[in-house]
């Protein structure tokens, strides 16, 4: 009878080559293990190899964004609501680095690539909300839209979570989305009120973020 899988283990090891990543360790299927309580075996009986390793951590990534969208309230606003979970974006990549460097390594294979997909859908879901309450015009396509806000996220939060800017990069942000929302549609004083809202999410999760007056 086959051993029930632990997912204990396989999270493990996850969260083992994440962090060797950060340090900049070599990984390799022996160095992965080492100073665990598991075998090398376990890397073959939950991953099928170092290359599974690979594609469970760039899954991974996109799981923990998945779960990051999961907590942003939708409210009556959307364009606020596109907001916070562009604002939650970069909250979630701040939080997991090492994650968010791997998930847009195509290198490898996602294990799912639907699971990926609908992570974009919660800002495309927003957009279209913003469309049917004639925040935005009637001929914006929500997936562009959603697609030039993560746009505006990745290029802002892919220079500070591991490259050269200071944190505070991250509050061009809010007027970057003021003047894309703007320009599809939404009226400056509501988008204005809207994306500040949105944008005081908490960004990384639990840390004050103190930034009133970004939109401004």
């Amino acid at each position: 009878m086959a051993r029930t899988k632990d997912p204990a283990v396989r999270t493990l090891l996850i969260e083992r080559a994440a962090h060797m990543l950060r340090t900049r360790e070599p990984i390799t299927l022996r160095s992965l293990v080492a100073g665990t309580s598991v075998s090398t075996m376990a890397v073959y009986t939950y991953f099928g190899g170092m290359d599974g390793v690979w594609k469970a951590l760039r899954q991974e990534g996109f799981t923990r964004l998945a779960a990051r969208f999961a907590t942003v309230t939708m409210s009556a606003d959307p364009v606020r609501d596109l907001t916070a979970l562009v604002a939650a974006y970069l909250g979630n990549a701040l939080d997991h680095p090492d994650l968010y460097r791997v998930m847009f390594d195509a290198t490898f294979e996602l294990e799912d690539l639907k699971a990926a997909d609908a992570t974009l859908e919660y800002l495309v879901q927003a957009a279209e909300r913003g469309r049917k309450a004639d925040r935005f015009r009637a001929d914006i396509d929500p997936l562009e839209l959603a697609t030039q806000s993560w746009a505006i996220g990745h290029g802002l939060v892919s220079l500070v979570a591991g490259g050269p800017l200071p944190r505070r990069t991250l509050d061009y942000g809010a007027p970057m989305l003021t003047a894309l929302f703007i320009s599809a549609g939404d009226q400056p004083d509501s988008c204005h009120t809207s994306v500040q809202h949105g944008w005081m999410q908490p960004i990384p999760s639990g840390e004050e973020r103190g930034r009133e007056g970004t939109c401004g």
